[in-house]
């Protein structure tokens, strides 16, 4: 089994066209090396993906958000599609073993270089378009990104304590308290449970992957408790 083979088997798509999953993969310094061989950089393969990403996430966060403001999914979109979390998805699935560089540019390390890795991420999710299409797309991101979002890992960037505590606050003092029910799963992966109790009463609960990941989506669930 040759290297885009193992590729295609880890990614799950089978590709008529290696050849477009092989520019994905290739940088523009092993181009340089390899003139004769009228092959193509990921370049824009990463252009049409990086819109796919926007849009395909964008749908996901406007489907599971339904109470979401438009600027607070603006904020959670940024954070998905940054440079570091797309290098954390692209670590995830060992895609920095499959990249084509140049000797010069594999010496300097940059196999390892952040940058490079979340353009290879984009450009595999644009040949991953062209080739099989949007529904496999989102097929894709629901193994590599959206359970990261389901788990909360995003939340922080929206702070939905500080929006509930506006909230309740308008119109008169009150007291909020955040309160850990427990936790479950093994030391490596953890879950919390946490409440949110205004005045007394229990507004809202929810869990994540952290204590703070937990608050938030209690605040969370309170929010949608108030607005009804």
């Amino acid at each position: 089994m040759n290297q885009w083979e193992e590729l295609q088997e880890s990614t799950g798509f089978d590709f008529v066209d290696v050849g477009l999953l092989k520019a994905a993969f290739t940088h523009s310094s092993y181009v340089n090396e390899h003139r004769r061989e009228k092959i193509h950089d990921n370049e824009r393969l990463e252009f049409l993906g990086d819109a796919v990403l926007e849009l395909t996430i964008s749908e996901y966060l406007f489907k599971k958000y339904p109470d979401m403001e438009e600027g607070q999914m603006t904020k959670m979109r940024a954070a998905i599609v940054c440079e570091p979390s797309l290098v954390e998805f692209a670590e995830a699935i060992h895609f920095s073993k499959y990249i084509r560089l140049g000797k010069g540019e594999e010496k300097a390390g940059g196999r390892a270089r952040p940058a490079l890795l979340a353009d290879v991420f984009e450009s595999f999710i644009g040949a991953l378009y062209l080739e099989h299409g949007l529904k496999q797309v989102v097929s894709f991101l629901e193994r590599i990104i959206f359970p990261k979002i389901d788990s909360g890992a995003f939340l922080d960037i929206v702070d939905f304590k500080t929006q509930l505590q506006e909230i309740v606050q308008r119109d008169r003092d009150v007291l909020i308290q955040y309160d850990i029910l427990g936790e479950t799963g093994p030391a490596h992966n953890k879950a919390f449970e946490a409440q949110v109790v205004i005045n007394g009463q229990i507004l809202g609960r929810g869990t994540g992957r952290t204590k703070k990941q937990a608050e938030q989506n209690a605040a969370r669930h309170a929010i949608k408790h108030l607005s009804r």
